[in-house]
């Protein structure tokens, strides 16, 4: 598993490479599609398009909190709002599951009794 990590990082580097070029040409070719004939206005470049890209987001913002912001945030509220009703062990007791449950890639940060089959040696 390990040593298909090096691959994935270099497919993502070239995804990423390949999504930024095609937005500045996407964006260059609807640019020059467009705005001469409806406007009269000039035919720009690639990086004149990503100008244009970078002070779009200057000036309507960039977005907040990346995909999937709204629904955690949501999830905390409600979370929040179930965690006020309970006693002090039974939020104890579902924060060790939590612990438990997200406890790192594997386990890794679980506590070592969680694992009864190792023994001690092994960890």
């Amino acid at each position: 598993m390990k040593r298909y990590i090096g691959w994935k990082i270099a497919g993502c580097i070239v995804l990423g490479a390949a999504f930024l070029i095609a937005l500045g040409y996407g964006t260059m070719y609807l640019w020059n599609w467009l705005i001469p004939t409806l406007f009269n206005g000039p035919v720009i470049t690639f990086w004149q398009a990503w100008g244009l890209i970078l002070l779009s987001k200057i000036l309507f913002g960039f977005p907040k909190g990346g995909p999937g912001h709204e629904k955690k945030r949501r999830w905390k509220e409600r979370m929040k709002a179930k965690m006020q009703h309970m006693s002090p062990e039974e939020k104890e007791r579902v924060k060790n599951s939590f612990e438990r449950c997200m406890g790192g890639r594997w386990g890794g940060n679980a506590p070592k009794e969680d694992f009864p089959h190792e023994t001690k040696e092994q960890l």
